[in-house]
């Protein structure tokens, strides 16, 4: 079954007195919406989104079930993703930087699960504070909308073959406007790159 096709076995709800925030995002590597149940889990929503190793994901649409010595456990990870290498991987998003040991002892019973079909299992963590500025910005320009047509994609490689000044190259590809939504497209999807964890400071 293709896991990261499944809708939510049930949708992620605000909890009186718990930090969530649900939504939706738009995944530029589907073209879906993923349902989210909190600011890391869309953090890292987007963040997977831009990741090349990528190709599916869906948000909870599976549960797990095993007997622990204190009786039956379930988990339904936050996340499913395929990756391009047609990998499974469930994962679960913290903005902790630390496990807790209940946290712990979950992702080892996961991961042993994970790894006893071929999957992998996932915690990711705390994000650099630039980095995702950056990348947030950047996902505002995801969507295929944006996306140069073959001239002006040429005509911005061409201006970003060296390391020179942001607006000299726009300037010097065309108008800022056009421009400008094309290269951080461009720069969403990998097509230029950027330090996008350099400091201004």
């Amino acid at each position: 079954m293709a896991f990261e096709q499944c809708p939510p076995l049930r949708p992620f709800s605000a909890r009186k007195g718990k930090y969530t925030a649900p939504g939706w995002w738009w995944s530029a590597t589907t073209g879906r919406l993923v349902h989210y149940g909190s600011g890391a889990m869309r953090l890292h929503l987007m963040l997977l989104d831009r990741d090349p190793r990528v190709r599916g994901m869906a948000g909870r649409p599976l549960e797990l079930r095993w007997h622990a010595q204190n009786g039956a456990r379930t988990h339904a990870a936050q996340v499913m993703l395929r990756l391009t290498d047609g990998q499974g991987v469930l994962a679960d998003c913290t903005a902790r930087g630390e496990l807790s040991q209940r946290q712990r002892a979950l992702a080892s019973v996961v991961g042993e699960v994970c790894a006893a079909v071929g999957w992998r299992y996932w915690v990711p963590g705390p994000v650099d504070p630039v980095y995702r500025r950056d990348v947030t910005w950047l996902a505002g320009y995801r969507h295929p909308r944006y996306r140069a047509g073959q001239q002006l994609a040429a005509a911005l490689r061409e201006s970003f073959a060296d390391r020179t000044p942001l607006w000299e190259s726009v300037r010097r590809t065309g108008d800022p406007m056009v421009v400008l939504p094309a290269l951080f497209h461009a720069l969403w999807a990998g097509h230029l790159s950027a330090d996008l964890g350099a400091s201004d400071a």
